[in-house]
C-alpha cells in the first residue's frame, strides 16, 4: 500500500491553482504581481488541509507524519516569492518597477503660458535650462511661451498640470524675469530625463537677455525694434529677414557658419597676439543696423538670410 506523505498533494494543488490564475488572468486582465500578491496565502492553507486530513484518516493511535521534503520545498520557494511580491508591494517599491516596465516614450503639449506686459515694463530677462528653445519677437503686448515635452512614463496623463510647472515669471522693478524649469525628474535607481522644445514670444519693443546653459538656441528677431543679448548658449541660431535693421555681433565664438561674404570676421586677440583657442569675432549688418543683437560665450553661431 502506497504511503501518504505530507506536501505531495499540496505541490499538486500549487500548480493547479498557479495555473488557474495565470489562465483566467488572460481573461481578467490581471497582471503577475496581483497574482503573486493575491494566491500565495492559499499555500498555506493547502498545507495546513493537508496536514489535518492525514491526520484524520490516519489509523494509527499515534501517527507519525511523514512528509514528501522536495514537494514542501517546492511549495515553499513558491510562498516565498509570493511573501517576496507581497513585501515589495506593501513598500511601494512594486508599484515603482511596474510602472518602469510600463514604460514608453510620450509627447505632451506644454502647459500654455503666457503674460501680459504693461508700459512698466522695459526688460525681459530669460534664463534657460538645457533644452533647445525658440526666442521669436511678436507684435503682441505678452510673453508667452508654448511647445512640447518628450518623456517616459507608464502614465497617459501629462506629466506637468499647469504652467507654473515649468517657467517662473517675477517682476522687479522694470523688469520681467522667466526661469525655465526643469522637466521633473526621477532620482534613483528608475532615473529618467526628458526632453523638451519650447518657444518664447518676445514684445518686439522690449530689450532681451537671454541666459542660456550650453543649450541650442534658435532666434526669430523679425521686425526687431530693441536690442537682445544672448550668452552661453552652445549652439545658436540666427533666422534674419532682408528688411530687418538689425547689427548681429558674435564676440568670442569658435564657429560662424553663413552665405558667403555675410559675416565681418577677425580673430580674437589677446595681449599676446592671437588667441591660442582661435575664438573669432563676427559681425553682420542688415539695413542701418539700428538694432543690435549681441552673442557671447557660444561655440558656433549660424546664420539664416531670407
Amino acid at each position: 500500500m502506497r504511503t501518504w506523505r505530507v506536501g505531495t498533494f499540496s505541490m499538486g494543488a500549487s500548480l493547479l491553482f498557479l495555473g488557474l490564475f495565470l489562465f483566467f488572468s488572460k481573461f481578467l486582465h490581471l497582471n503577475l504581481v496581483q497574482i503573486m500578491t493575491a494566491w500565495w496565502p492559499l499555500l498555506l492553507i493547502v498545507l495546513g488541509v493537508e496536514i489535518l486530513v492525514y491526520l484524520f484518516l490516519s489509523r494509527q493511535e499515534k501517527p507519525m507524519l511523514k512528509y514528501d521534503f522536495l514537494s514542501i520545498i517546492f511549495v515553499g520557494v513558491i510562498g516565498m516569492v509570493g511573501i517576496g511580491f507581497a513585501v515589495l508591494n506593501t513598500t511601494g517599491l512594486m508599484n515603482k518597477v511596474e510602472e518602469v516596465m510600463a514604460r514608453e516614450e510620450r509627447s505632451f503639449e506644454l502647459p500654455a503660458y503666457s503674460y501680459q506686459m504693461d508700459d512698466s515694463i522695459k526688460r525681459v530677462v530669460v534664463r534657460t535650462v538645457g533644452y533647445d528653445m525658440t526666442i521669436e519677437a511678436t507684435e503682441e503686448k505678452e510673453v508667452s511661451m508654448f511647445g512640447t515635452y518628450r518623456v517616459q512614463t507608464g502614465k497617459k496623463e501629462k506629466l506637468l498640470k499647469s504652467a507654473d510647472d515649468i517657467i517662473a515669471a517675477n517682476k522687479k522693478g522694470d523688469t520681467l524675469y522667466l526661469n525655465v524649469k526643469t522637466l521633473p525628474n526621477e532620482v534613483g535607481p528608475f532615473d529618467s530625463q526628458g526632453m523638451m522644445a519650447g518657444t518664447i514670444l518676445v514684445p518686439k519693443d522690449v530689450k532681451l537677455e537671454v541666459i542660456g546653459n550650453n543649450n541650442s538656441l534658435t532666434l526669430k528677431p523679425r521686425t526687431l525694434a530693441n536690442d537682445w543679448n544672448i550668452e552661453s548658449a552652445s549652439s545658436i541660431v540666427v533666422d534674419v529677414a532682408e528688411n530687418s535693421n538689425l547689427k548681429v555681433a558674435a564676440v568670442g565664438v569658435e564657429n560662424v557658419s553663413g552665405k558667403d561674404g555675410e559675416w565681418q570676421v577677425s580673430e580674437k586677440e589677446n595681449a599676446e597676439g592671437v588667441d591660442n583657442n582661435a575664438r573669432k569675432n563676427a559681425v553682420y549688418q542688415s539695413g542701418e543696423g539700428k538694432y543690435r543683437i549681441h552673442i557671447a560665450n557660444a561655440f558656433e553661431v549660424s546664420l539664416n538670410t531670407n
